[in-house]
């Protein structure tokens, strides 16, 4: 089972959400009916439901790492990448940061414009430094 291309499914899930405003049931159902690649069920449920979960509190934390940029504003790709990476430094704590941050650099590459890999390195990139005061920050507001 690929941990990578379990993210690139729940990334097809996050972005049914946001842009279609899918159902998170429906959208990860709809993902994991998909035929022929080797992906983790348990790892795509989590990534698409808990960033949803999250999302509200993911983009402030966005929100104030993106001087200048309106989350809304921002191709769907890069802003479904941000928040998932997010939700996942925060919360899979097992996954190293380094890890995550080459996932999503590679799949805002892979997916959205030929800059986005820069956009998204950058914005997490601000992150990395205060990721243990937002993991503590965040599990205190649950």
């Amino acid at each position: 089972m690929s941990r990578r291309t379990s993210r690139e499914f729940a990334l097809q899930g996050l972005f049914q959400i946001d842009v279609a405003k899918a159902d998170v049931h429906e959208a990860i159902e709809h993902v994991l009916e998909q035929e022929g690649a080797e992906i983790d069920p348990l790892f795509v449920r989590d990534l698409v439901s808990g960033t949803s979960k999250h999302v509200d509190r993911i983009d402030e934390i966005l929100k104030t790492n993106t001087t200048g940029w309106d989350l809304k504003r921002m191709a769907n790709v890069d802003r479904n990448v941000l928040r998932m990476a997010l939700y996942e430094m925060l919360l899979h704590t097992e996954t190293p940061t380094s890890v995550v941050l080459d996932e999503a650099i590679d799949m805002a590459k892979a997916f959205s414009t030929p800059e986005s890999g820069k956009f998204v390195n950058g914005v997490l990139a601000k992150i990395v430094p205060v990721i243990d005061n937002l993991r503590v920050e965040f599990a205190q507001g649950e």
